[in-house]
Formats: structure tokens, C-alpha cells, sequence
């Protein structure tokens, strides 16, 4: 089954060093959906320290949850956010939400 279009929460404002967490559901699609996130349309890696132009970020992004997570925010977090929800039926994507640092 499809994933439906995920629920996507985001915050819309964070102060620079303070953690921030970012959540994508849903839970139509079977298999079971994996997550990815896209910050102004680039996919942000699973693993901030394998990602180049995340170099100055420090999350932990959870595909099977959905979770994205900065452990302290800063000014180069501040964009446009989106998650995808993938299974083997197909995708689904939220809508940008901005969050500003």
C-alpha cells in the first residue's frame, strides 16, 4: 500500500543552540514507510558527520521513525523542511514548512 501524505511537524522558530525536533508520520503505507528529510530541497544524509555540506550541523535523522533531530540549532539550519515517506508501493511527500534560527 501507498503512503499516504505524512503529517510533518516542524518548529517555526528556534534559538541558535537550543535543540530542535522535527517529526514525519504516517501509517497507512505497508510495508511500513522509511523517512527522509530535505532541507530547501536537498536531502539531508542519515548521518550529519558523513555530509559534507552539513559539516556544521549536529542531528540524528531516524529513517524508520521519521525523527529528525538538532542537537544544538544553528543559523545554517534555518530553511525550508520536508520529509518523504518511501515504500516499496510508492511515496509520499509533506509539505515545506519553514523553520527559521
Amino acid at each position: 500500500v501507498k503512503p499516504m501524505t505524512p503529517r510533518c511537524t516542524v518548529p517555526k522558530a528556534v534559538p541558535v543552540g537550543k535543540s530542535a525536533s522535527l517529526h514525519c508520520h504516517e501509517n497507512e503505507g505497508f510495508p511500513k514507510s522509511m523517512y527522509s528529510w530535505y532541507r530547501n530541497s536537498e536531502p539531508l544524509s542519515p548521518d550529519s558527520k558523513s555530509n559534507a555540506r552539513a559539516h556544521n550541523s549536529s542531528y540524528t535523522l531516524n529513517p524508520a521513525t521519521g525523527t529528525l533531530v538538532f542537537h544544538a540549532v544553528h543559523k545554517g539550519d534555518t530553511g525550508r523542511y520536508s520529509c518523504i515517506a518511501t515504500n516499496d508501493a510508492g511515496f509520499a511527500k509533506c509539505e515545506e514548512q519553514e523553520m527559521e534560527v
